[in-house]
C-alpha cells in the first residue's frame, strides 16, 4: 500500500477522475523514489514534485505529484500528494474504483 487516508482533499478538474490530494504523513514513501519530472497546470501551478513507485525490480514512473506552492485558488492542495487512478489501484469504503481512461493513462 502507498498511501491510505481518510480525508483526501478532492480535486475535480474538467475530463479527469476526481483526484485525491493526501496529507505527507498518509503516504508510505518507503516505495517511493524522487523524480526530475516537473510539469505546469494553468489552474494548480508548477509541481514541486514527482515520485515513482518501486516494486521489486520495476519502476512505474511518475505515479505520484505534489504542489508546495499551488496557485491562491489552489491553496488548500498545498504540500499534499496525488496519485495517478490511472497508474495505482484506488480504495475507496474498501472497494477497488476501476481505473479510468484518460491522457495520462499508460
Amino acid at each position: 500500500m502507498l498511501a491510505e487516508s481518510s480525508s483526501p482533499a478532492l480535486v475535480f478538474e474538467t475530463g479527469l477522475p476526481p483526484r485525491s490530494y493526501l496529507p505527507r504523513t498518509a503516504v508510505d514513501f518507503t516505495h517511493l523514489v524522487p523524480s526530475p519530472t516537473r510539469t505546469e497546470c494553468p489552474y494548480k501551478g508548477r509541481t514541486s514534485a514527482y515520485w515513482s513507485a518501486g516494486t521489486g525490480s520495476a519502476v512505474h514512473p511518475d505515479v505520484a505529484w505534489s504542489y508546495d506552492f499551488p496557485t491562491r485558488e489552489m491553496s488548500p492542495i498545498a504540500g499534499l500528494v496525488a496519485f495517478y487512478d490511472e497508474k495505482v489501484a484506488v480504495v475507496v469504503d474498501g472497494r477497488r474504483r476501476p481505473r479510468p481512461r484518460t491522457p495520462f493513462s499508460d
